[in-house]
């Protein structure tokens, strides 16, 4: 009885480790792919070059009503660009974005401007920059909640140096993603779920970017407009489960 009482325990926490990674990651990665066509998409070619803060009504990107009002600033309400014994090294300081937002999630007026501009760099040019040109960080706002966002970042110099983080609406973190390749990358990421909570988007640096950074083909959805990828176990928790498995089979040989 007591092997297989601790062999029930083993598969009991090989299970709970196995769901409740799930549940504490908040959002899953995701790819392009992943959005249905009739999810939204702003190619910033929709305005002319030099727009500030552009706000797109969802007729400004061919979608129907119900869809989100999508505007832009440099960070939101609560937060401040870093100073040099706040970010890391490498990273350009009006690229980096401190704080917290706070109340409900509203861009400060007073931050940064964003701007539709032209990148060489950028094979679907035109793009958005924060300030100054390409060293800027973009945060995105949406009237409606939403469950994945993506966009095409870059031209990245640098693995890791730069995230999206998703906020909710009354500016919590849910979570957020790196650049794990050079040049341009599809940042995106979908709510646990596909529940629709994400208000906000923030684009910024979180290391070294030594060449600069803007973004193109902003993506967005609700959760009926996304198919997140089908959740796989990490093969250590696959492993920790396999052995509360045989853990009880050894234990029922015994007890027979």
């Amino acid at each position: 009885m007591s092997n297989l009482k601790t062999s029930l325990l083993s598969l009991g926490a090989a299970t709970a480790l196995l769901t409740s990674g799930a549940v504490n990651a908040g959002i899953i990665k995701i790819d392009e792919t992943a959005f249905n066509p009739t999810a939204g998409l702003i190619t910033f070619s929709e305005f002319s070059g030099g727009t500030v803060n552009p706000t797109y009504n969802p007729a400004d990107y061919g979608a129907g009503a119900g869809s989100p009002v999508v505007t832009f600033g440099g960070f939101f309400e609560g937060q401040s660009l870093g100073g040099p014994g706040d970010c890391p090294a490498g990273a350009a300081l009006s690229g980096c974005v401190i704080g917290t937002p706070t109340g409900t999630l509203t861009l400060d007026a007073n931050s940064p401007d964003t701007f539709i501009t032209n990148d060489a760099a950028n094979p679907s040019s035109p793009v958005l920059s924060g300030s100054p040109r390409f060293n800027g960080a973009i945060s995105i706002f949406f009237d409606t909640d939403l469950a994945g966002v993506g966009l095409e970042g870059g031209y990245f110099n640098a693995i890791g140096g730069t995230a999206i983080t998703a906020f909710d609406r009354a500016g919590n973190v849910i979570g957020s993603v790196e650049n794990e390749a050079l040049g341009i990358e599809f940042l995106g990421l979908v709510t646990e779920g596909n529940v629709n909570s994400i208000a906000g988007l923030q684009f910024s640096l979180v290391g070294s970017e030594p060449a600069g950074f803007a973004i193109d083909n902003l993506r967005f959805g609700f959760g009926d407009q996304i198919t997140p990828p089908a959740s796989v176990p990490e093969p250590g928790t696959l492993a920790l489960l396999g052995l509360g498995l045989a853990g009880l089979g050894l234990s029922r040989r015994k007890r027979a």
